[in-house]
């Protein structure tokens, strides 16, 4: 399984969102599995598991709550400059162009816009470059937190790379960082204007943006860390949870404003059961949590 799985939240279009991604796409890609949790704060919630080109997504339909902005988008990386036109093509129906699709310096064919559902998407041709990792997410750092990616990112690597034995498998490290130079404001001169960096294998993008954003991390973008025992959900809670405000059913808000949720992962077996009273008692235990509790989730699906 995915140490990390980004998390979409939508108001009623979970399922259809991820059927529509995953005919994009195509190949190694698919839905999952649907279920339904009822009776939560937001009603019955639909929730959607599914793949793109093999990275593993989930989707909630929980109410009109938060809304995606391109404080984090996805990099799709794409062989050739037809296969940009393409996506770019279906992507951009009912969508909104942030950077027009076109030749740049760091790509000959590169574009920047969010969907008919507000998610926002860069596809990028890579040429005869490596592609590592095809569709990666892009973490933007804008307002408050302008100037502190590399503050994060290496805050990020530390916690990941340090994880209790047995908790994922990969490397966790900071690649090569471009940066702004004099005469690139109003982005201060030193701060990223672009690097990767891989948590547990799994590869991630950031940058600082000094620009007059009207959007900051929300909900609607989070990332579940799935952990294996309490050891690891005590771990990570202790490590990325800032906001006591923010801690509710497993959820967090970390130094920097992003939304993360750390949950045990035989939680959504558990939830997906036939057995409605097994579901409800689960339901009910995890929404009077706020960092999860194993041993009290299990007992509760023995009806204990």
């Amino acid at each position: 399984m995915q140490k990390i799985t980004p998390h979409l939240w939508f108001d009623t279009q979970a399922k259809e969102a991820a059927e529509f991604y995953v005919s994009l796409f195509g190949k190694d890609s698919r839905v999952k599995s649907i279920f339904t949790i009822p009776d939560t704060p937001s009603g019955s919630v639909d929730v959607v598991t599914f793949s793109l080109l093999g990275h593993e997504f989930t989707a909630i339909s929980a109410g009109p709550f938060f809304k995606f902005n391109p404080s984090v988008s996805f990099s799709v990386a794409c062989r050739t400059k037809e296969e940009v036109d393409t996506l770019w093509e279906k992507f951009s129906v009912h969508g909104n162009v942030l950077m027009e699709l076109g030749q740049y310096p760091f790509s000959e064919r590169y574009g920047w816009l969010s969907d008919k559902y507000g998610l926002s998407w860069q596809v990028i041709a890579m040429g005869d470059n490596t592609i590592t990792q095809n569709i990666t997410p892009s973490i933007m750092y804008v307002g408050d937190v302008c100037g502190k990616a590399e503050e994060a990112i290496n805050f990020y690597v530390s916690i990941f790379r340090d994880a209790p034995s047995g908790s994922g498998k990969g490397k966790s490290e900071v690649g090569d960082i471009s940066r702004y130079t004099k005469g690139q404001e109003p982005d201060k001169e030193g701060t990223i204007t672009h690097v990767f960096f891989t948590l547990m294998g799994q590869v991630f993008a950031a940058m600082d943006s000094a620009r007059a954003h009207q959007f900051s991390f929300n909900e609607a973008i989070s990332f579940v860390v799935n952990c294996k025992t309490q050891e690891e959900i005590d771990y990570y809670w202790s490590k990325l949870s800032a906001d006591p405000k923010a801690e509710q059913c497993g959820w967090l808000k970390d130094k920097y404003g992003l939304s993360w949720q750390i949950v045990p992962i035989g939680l959504n077996d558990m939830l997906e059961s036939k057995d409605k009273e097994k579901v409800a008692r689960v339901t009910q235990a995890f929404l009077k949590m706020k960092k999860f509790n194993l041993a009290e989730l299990k007992l509760a699906a023995r009806g204990n």
